[in-house]
């Protein structure tokens, strides 16, 4: 049977293309649907169906622009009720792809609309399950991401589903199955998910602490719960993007390709709400930047950071971006639903430079430096996850998440100096843009943040293994 995963770092997700006979299927696309067109154009298929495994919280779906381009019927689970034309399910229902068959299994939990599809070959023989969020390689999705827009259950009373429907529906399907989840490790849709992006579901009912044939309910729900954090805040505008619809990608490029130089950028600024977006690298950003912008580089997690850190998603943008990487920064803006740049900056910032307008730095210091200067006790700020910072840390280093730095800015000193840092850099430097924003001027970035740290005498705590990676 022919099952390609295309699977996108930076969101840690996991799309699929199945083909028989010319007829193929998509499952959970991401927003840009070209990739998917072509693929289907290289095995001269028809795309007819649009398989979703439930509303996503993470990431804006494809899945309007696949029916509008391709002409396919989208299909969801029992219990889904988009505001646009699709297929809801019944469970057991089976649809024919070419000569494949993909058979509907209802497995609410994770939300209730869930939906996981059992993937059947030419010969009839099952071949393995496309599973969503609702069962992923080593974990299962968390129930607490969506309830409050889908669903008034609880988070415990979604988590009793899940254990339903995992006894039930996943776990007496045959152990030879490869699992095809929707998310690998770096999601913030489970909290100990592996690295390893597909399994068979035999390894997983050995591997996999929530498929212990021994636990019980109750057990269950209180090891799911237990190690979640609260989820980035622009995951029920997600939701409800892809519940209600939203824009087209094309109209959306249309609108922010719309080159601005320096007066003009600085004009639409001033007259505008819009936040001035940098996306080049830390180091870059700190050897100059226009002021009030905030830096989250494209290379790094770049839209999971756009979303915790830009609290509306119809915030309106102003680009600045290295020469060629617009249409990549808009397509990875739209992925998680911001869909309103308005403009970039022509020509880079060195065009801003050129043209002797104001711009502001950021001290940076490599790890070496700091280490000679620990004895002086220095204030030292963390900015990775509690739990990093829980596994081990500098000695004295206090932790303020980066999500959660503009909570805690009144603990940020403005009185004496301080340094930041985080992994390797790339969150530290956007929690740097942040605090220059708001007026912090005493601080310096650790240039290769605990990476470095690590590698010098300053002391760190005893090493824990993690229970969770939120």
């Amino acid at each position: 049977m022919k099952v390609e995963q295309i699977y996108t770092g930076c969101l840690a997700h996991a799309a699929y293309y199945i083909e028989s006979n010319g007829v193929a299927a998509i499952f959970d696309p991401l927003r840009e649907v070209e990739p998917y067109l072509e693929r289907a154009k290289q095995d001269n298929a028809k795309i007819k169906y649009v398989f979703e495994t439930h509303f996503h919280a993470d990431f804006v779906s494809g899945h309007l622009d696949l029916q509008k381009k391709a002409g396919a019927e989208i299909v969801f689970g029992p219990g889904a009720a988009p505001a646009y034309e699709a297929t809801t399910a019944k469970d057991e229902q089976i649809f024919n792809v070419g000569d494949y068959k993909v058979k509907v299994i209802h497995t609410p939990g994770h939300t209730m609309e869930s939906t996981t599809y059992l993937l059947i070959d030419e010969n009839n023989k099952e071949h393995g399950i496309i599973t969503g969020d609702t069962l992923f390689i080593g974990d299962v999705g968390r129930p607490d991401l969506a309830q409050h827009v889908v669903s008034e259950l609880t988070e415990e009373k979604l988590a009793g589903h899940l254990f339903d429907s995992l006894r039930n529906k996943i776990m007496p399907l045959s152990d030879d199955l490869i699992v095809y989840p929707n998310h690998g490790a770096g999601s913030a849709c489970g909290k100990m998910m592996s690295k390893e992006t597909t399994d068979t579901l035999g390894n997983q009912k050995k591997l996999n602490y929530a498929l212990r044939p021994d636990m019980t309910k109750e057990e269950f729900i209180k090891e799911l719960l237990t190690g979640l954090t609260t989820p980035p805040g622009y995951f029920p505008q997600n939701v409800l993007m892809n519940i209600k619809g939203y824009d087209s990608l094309d109209d959306i490029k249309e609108r922010a390709f719309t080159p601005l130089k320096p007066d003009a950028f600085e004009s639409v600024a001033n007259e505008t709400a819009a936040l001035v977006l940098d996306t080049r690298d830390a180091e870059d950003f700190a050897k100059g930047f226009i002021p009030n912008s905030i830096n989250i580089g494209l290379e790094g997690n770049f839209a999971q950071w756009v979303g915790e850190m830009i609290p509306d998603v119809k915030q309106e943008i102003l680009l600045i971006t290295y020469s060629g990487k617009e249409d990549e920064a808009v397509t990875r803006l739209s992925r998680v639903g911001y869909d309103n740049t308005i403009g970039y900056l022509e020509g880079e910032f060195k065009t801003w430079k050129e043209a002797d307008r104001p711009y502001n730095t950021i001290d940076r210091e490599d790890a070496t430096t700091v280490a000679t200067r620990y004895d002086e006790k220095p204030l030292i700020i963390d900015v990775r996850k509690k739990s990093e910072y829980d596994s081990e840390h500098i000695i004295g280093a206090e932790n303020i998440p980066l999500n959660e730095i503009n909570k805690h800015l009144a603990e940020i000193p403005k009185d004496k100096p301080f340094y930041l840092h985080c992994a390797g850099g790339y969150r530290s430097m956007i929690a740097s843009s942040i605090l220059k924003q708001r007026g912090w001027n005493n601080f310096k970035d650790i240039r290769g943040g605990f990476k470095d740290l690590k590698e010098t005498e300053i002391p760190k705590s005893d090493y824990i293994c993690p229970t969770t990676l939120l």
